[in-house]
């Protein structure tokens, strides 16, 4: 099995995001030993938000690139080879004023590509990114997932649907939340973390 992490949250070892995707992934390896993981940390090497020059090589044929191009499409080439050829991608995900990371919406933005990662077929859209599995590690000082504040979430919700439009729809959303409550923020990750259940796969 080869695990993708994706990384968002700058917070490094104080991110609880970062330690869910790790635990996840430490319980990923333990059922399915021998597997390899890459991390790709957007928050210490961000991807840049889309401008002209990036789009514009978006739509011109690879063979037709000027050098200027092929470089503005690097990015998005290095993001969907990743993804090709994971067989697990970790999300770490924290929500912030709702959302998720400018960085981790720029990855995303990367890898949706009309004709590589998705097309349409009889003017419906069809994901082409299919046979992976994704868990989100979600994290947020508040309780998002029920109660008052459940309206809120614009992360879970998101990710789901924009991965599903990919193709990508076996998403697990792993939540540690309240971690700025007092009474709850001390035993949140541990919580989060008992709340995963791993399956050996074949693909290990």
């Amino acid at each position: 099995m080869h695990i993708l992490h994706i990384i968002s949250s700058p917070r490094k070892a104080a991110s609880f995001s970062i330690q869910l995707g790790d635990g996840i992934i430490e319980k990923l390896q333990a059922a399915n030993p021998g597997s390899t993981v890459q991390v790709r940390d957007l928050a210490s090497s961000p991807f840049p938000h889309l401008e002209e020059a990036k789009l514009q090589s978006f739509f011109t044929p690879a063979e037709s690139r000027t050098p200027e191009q092929r470089e503005a499409a690097r990015h998005s080439e290095e993001a969907i080879a990743e993804i090709q050829q994971a067989d697990v991608i970790v999300i770490g995900a924290p929500l912030y004023n709702f959302g998720i990371p400018s960085t981790l919406k720029a990855w995303i933005d990367h890898i949706s590509r009309a004709g590589i990662t998705f097309h349409y077929v009889d003017g419906a859209p069809q994901g082409l990114i299919t046979g992976k599995k994704v868990y989100v590690a979600l994290s947020s000082g508040g309780i998002y997932s029920e109660g008052p504040a459940a309206g809120y979430d614009f992360v879970a919700p998101y990710l789901k649907a924009i991965l599903g439009f990919l193709g990508i729809t076996d998403v697990t959303v792993v939540r540690v939340e309240g971690v700025a409550i007092p009474g709850v923020q001390d035993t949140a990750l541990q919580k989060a973390l008992d709340s995963v259940s791993i399956a050996a796969s074949s693909a290990a």
